[in-house]
């Protein structure tokens, strides 16, 4: 075969060394892309250094260095964010116009809770939060989010079945979620999971749908008899007060007529008297009195009257008797 003086000769060694300086260079910005990492305002930042945690979660904000190729890991966790669970239904489009999804066979049975009164109720309810401590939520419970939720049907069931049906439908509402809350930060500081509860609202509770129908007839029926009791009231408020004001001004008059009788009677039992006392002073003079004095009302009653002397002669033009027969 003829040889070829031309023919260009690469030297191994120096191939060698190309690639390794290649992989050098590629390490290199391999690890330079791979020291850094950014902390926002609302996060913390947790650096394990060979699997390790030391110091204390990394708050400032910004840029910061790592040892890179795995030896420091760094985890950033939101700390100012309000999560939330949802039991027994799922939001699909928050608000302004809040959309829920169509509830699965274990968000169905997750919202069925039995009363004290053994009445089944299916509860709907959420629960606000907040990560206070990064590394114990990340580091200390596996799993925290997953614990929390247990600890969130476990505590709602346990709060429900000390009341009856009547008060988680109606009244207890505020006093089973401010409960509930109570409860749950008090299991989560127990585990240390580094959650700081905000609130626990109760969406929605309502009867199981197979008996809803019969609830809202019981329910109707109770407001039927709750608006006769007040028709009724209404009615005996009209009646009664009125019929006591005129009993108790009845009593009030006839109260009024006695004192008047007694004292009328009282009057004249001691005008009998004095009189009595003068008749034994001067008996003629006082029979005398007591004629003239009754023949003065006597007479001041009816029509006019004429008393004349049967011997008196001449008085009839002055009595004008005719006029007297007139009138």
């Amino acid at each position: 075969m003829a040889d070829f003086p031309n023919e260009i000769r690469i030297n191994p060694a120096i191939i060698n060394k190309v690639i390794f300086g290649g992989v050098v260079v590629l390490l290199v910005g391999i690890g330079a892309m791979g020291s850094f990492y950014k902390v926002d305002p609302r996060e913390e930042a947790i650096v394990l250094r060979l699997g390790e945690f030391s110091g204390s979660p990394i708050t400032e904000q910004g840029l910061h260095f790592k040892l890179p190729f795995g030896i420091d890991r760094v985890t950033n966790v939101e700390v100012t964010t309000v999560r939330k669970l949802e039991f027994g239904f799922a939001t699909q489009t928050p608000a302004p116009r809040t959309r829920y999804a169509n509830r699965s066979q274990g968000q169905a049975e997750t919202s069925l809770i039995v009363s004290g009164d053994l009445n089944i109720a299916d509860v709907e309810w959420s629960t606000q939060y907040m990560v206070s401590n990064a590394y114990n939520y990340l580091f200390k419970v596996r799993g925290a989010e997953e614990t929390f939720r247990a600890m969130n049907e476990a505590v709602m069931r346990e709060v429900i079945g000390d009341r009856t049906i009547n008060e988680v439908l109606t009244s207890g509402r505020s006093e089973i979620q401010q409960e509930v809350k109570e409860k749950l930060q008090e299991l989560a500081n127990q585990y240390e999971l580094g959650i700081n509860l905000d609130k626990v609202i109760l969406q929605d509770v309502n009867p199981p749908e197979a008996v809803k129908a019969s609830w809202n007839d019981v329910n109707e029926a109770q407001q039927e008899y709750s608006a006769t009791i007040n028709i009724a009231q209404s009615k005996y408020n009209q009646v009664v007060p009125k019929a006591d004001g005129e009993a108790e001004r009845t009593v009030e008059e006839a109260e009024g007529y006695a004192v008047q009788r007694v004292n009328e009677a009282k009057g004249d039992a001691d005008l009998f008297k004095q009189v009595f006392s003068a008749y034994q002073k001067a008996p003629e003079v006082t029979r005398t009195r007591i004629y003239l004095e009754t023949l003065n009302e006597v007479l001041a009653t009816g029509p006019r009257k004429i008393i004349m002397d049967t011997e008196a002669k001449g008085l009839l033009p002055l009595l004008n008797l005719n006029k007297e027969g007139k009138q």
